[in-house]
């Protein structure tokens, strides 16, 4: 019979594509990742493994079992949320994660929440950018992710995952309070042409809706500055350094010395949560999302 650990170990090799990857992804060391597959092959009498350079690939035989083994896994996956489900009871362990301004912003409230009225539910929380969250919700190292798009600028999800909104976050415009157009009660992002910009780093979402976004404009952003954080970013434009787009949730308290004017488009973040489809049923997924809309719901 075929050893569901083993099946979850092959599995993880097939999502992240090595050993080192697996065993952090399963919080297992390495040593333990090649017994497990090593006690594997001899269950099943064939190779399941070979080196491929400095690392290892999936045999013909391997990739089949490892599309078997996501299926299985899958299965037991909606077994173990029906089970929840009929019980009724919020136990067990939720891993979630946020980019870091939801983090900043939902987090202390949400993990409060969870703590106080479910004290069987063990949670573990980080910080990742969107699409490292997605991506940590479908191999299974993650239960669900707060995530966002732009009004604008969908993000894709891919199949098999649910989701439900948190809150639209609008987002205004920092400068300093000396910027020429820091007393007008609107502005458009054009007018930001001729400025220096402080921005997310490249690569990231919101960087290249930033980047989507002015361009469609017909503006060529000067790009001077980069920084992944929030406050970083209007430390940065207090300091008479640039001007950044500041989304409210998570940028409070802000730096003395900045000015925030909304944009007249009503520049838009969509933030929601993603989990799997074969989990939904289990009631700390439920719960998790349900104190999430409440934190949500404070923010407006």
């Amino acid at each position: 019979m075929l050893n569901l650990e083993r099946l979850r170990t092959l599995d993880a090799l097939a999502r992240h594509g090595s050993v080192s990857g697996a065993a952090e992804g399963l919080h297992v060391t390495t040593s333990a990742v090649s017994q497990q597959m090593s006690k594997l092959e001899r269950e099943v009498g064939q190779q399941l493994l070979a080196k491929n350079g400095r690392g290892i690939r999936l045999t013909d035989a391997g990739r089949l079992l490892a599309d078997h083994a996501a299926r299985i896994l899958s299965q037991v996956e909606l077994a173990q949320s029906d089970l929840e489900a009929q019980r009724g009871q919020v136990v067990g362990e939720l891993r979630l994660s946020a980019f870091p301004t939801a983090a900043r912003g939902l987090f202390p409230a949400v993990l409060a929440t969870l703590r106080a009225d479910h004290p069987g539910l063990r949670v573990r929380s980080c910080e990742l950018e969107p699409e490292a969250g997605v991506a940590g919700v479908i191999r299974g190292d993650l239960d669900l992710a707060v995530v966002l798009d732009w009004y604008n600028k969908p993000m894709p999800l891919p199949d098999g995952l649910v989701k439900a909104s948190i809150l639209d976050d609008p987002a205004d415009v920092a400068m300093p309070v000396g910027h020429r157009l820091a007393d007008r009660a609107e502005v458009d992002l054009a007018d930001f042409a001729e400025d220096e910009w402080i921005t997310w780093n490249e690569g990231e979402f919101c960087h290249e809706w930033l980047m989507f976004t002015l361009r469609s404009k017909g503006v060529e952003p000067h790009i001077v500055h980069r920084a992944a954080e929030t406050h970083t970013q209007l430390a940065m434009v207090a300091a008479g350094l640039g001007v950044c787009v500041a989304p409210l949730l998570g940028r409070h308290p802000m730096p003395e010395g900045v000015v925030t004017v909304p944009v007249r488009q009503r520049v838009r973040r969509h933030v929601y949560v993603v989990w799997r489809a074969d989990a939904d049923r289990r009631p700390s997924i439920r719960a998790a999302v349900r104190a999430l809309r409440g934190a949500g719901e404070a923010v407006k």
